[in-house]
């Protein structure tokens, strides 16, 4: 297997594969360049990236937006995220449709073994889902592995280490549910 075809299927892989660093290079380079675009001009912002990602129907990203590769990010149609977006997609990251991020957010899909003689060599990573009509707060990081159901609220600040559920509010490090919705 390649290290991308590892790094894919949630593998240890080297992230320092040079035609990794190509295709992260590659994927920073588009960033850099939306992120110093006129912000007057949203539609050739968005232009850019929608070259690196799937976007399904209309989305919009404020400046700054940081990724590593792109093309394992698919938004959904209504997607909106306020500034300082970064997302670490080593593999999928899919979100859904109408979902909102407070200025901030991490979604970081990459992990390292707790070995130390292993974390310096490989990586690995989990993919990340979010459902329909979520709203993640500012400041909300969401770690590899998670799945965030349909029409959740994250306050701001959480750190989301496991799923969580459809319907409910949810805050905290580690987030943890506070009430359900309706």
């Amino acid at each position: 297997m390649t290290e991308k075809e590892k790094m894919l299927a949630g593998l240890p892989y080297l992230s320092t594969d040079p035609a990794l660093m190509a295709e992260s290079r590659h994927a920073k380079s588009l960033c850099h360049r939306f992120n110093m675009m006129d912000p007057l001009e949203p539609e050739a912002r968005m232009a850019v990236l929608a070259s690196l990602l799937t976007i399904e129907g209309q989305a919009y990203i404020e400046p700054s937006f940081y990724c590593d590769y792109g093309y394992n990010i698919r938004l959904g149609n209504g997607f909106f995220a306020n500034h300082h977006l970064t997302i670490l997609d080593a593999c999928p990251v899919t979100i859904g449709r109408h979902v909102m991020f407070g200025p901030h957010v991490l979604l970081s899909t990459a992990t390292h073994p707790l070995e130390a003689g292993a974390r310096r060599d490989t990586e690995h990573a989990v993919p990340i889902s979010i459902g329909d009509d979520v709203w993640l707060g500012g400041n909300v990081s969401v770690m590899p592995g998670v799945t965030i159901g349909d029409r959740a609220v994250i306050g701001a600040g959480s750190v989301v280490t496991r799923d969580i559920s459809a319907d409910c509010v949810a805050v905290g490090n580690p987030c943890r549910v506070l009430r359900r919705l309706a």
